[in-house]
Formats: structure tokens, sequence, C-alpha cells
């Protein structure tokens, strides 16, 4: 059995920028899916994506995306 990362803990902080950069773009719309995740190649994530970004639209995306990135850089 494979183990999860709580939440964004074990997301790249690369592969967070690169979905904020698609939300911004709209090159991804949320609501975020598993689909969607795996239309731009981040397929591998989907379970840890899907933990804190289910059901958010995208205000909410953004909001969560950011806050973590920003927390990573302090």
């Amino acid at each position: 059995m494979s183990q999860v990362s709580i939440a964004l803990t074990g997301v790249p902080t690369g592969e967070l920028e690169q979905l904020l950069r698609l939300v911004h773009r709209q090159q991804i719309a949320p609501p975020i899916t598993p689909a969607t995740l795996a239309l731009v190649g981040l397929q591998h994530r989907s379970e840890e994506l899907m933990q804190s970004l289910r059901g958010l639209d995208e205000p909410g995306v953004r909001a969560v995306l950011i806050a973590v990135l920003a927390e990573r850089r302090s």
C-alpha cells in the first residue's frame, strides 16, 4: 500500500507553482479533478492535490496554492 503525504506537504514546490500558473492562465479550470490533473501531466499527484483542492472554485484554489507557496518561502 502506497503512503500519500498529508495535504500538500509531499508535493514539490515546482509542481504547486506549475498548477498555480495553469490556473492563472486558465489552462485548467477549477474545480480540480483527477481528469484535469491528468490533462496537464500532474496525475501522479492526484491523491495529494485532491485532499486540499477538491470542490474549490478558482479563488479557493488560488488562495490555497498561494498560501502554501508563501509559507514555504518564509
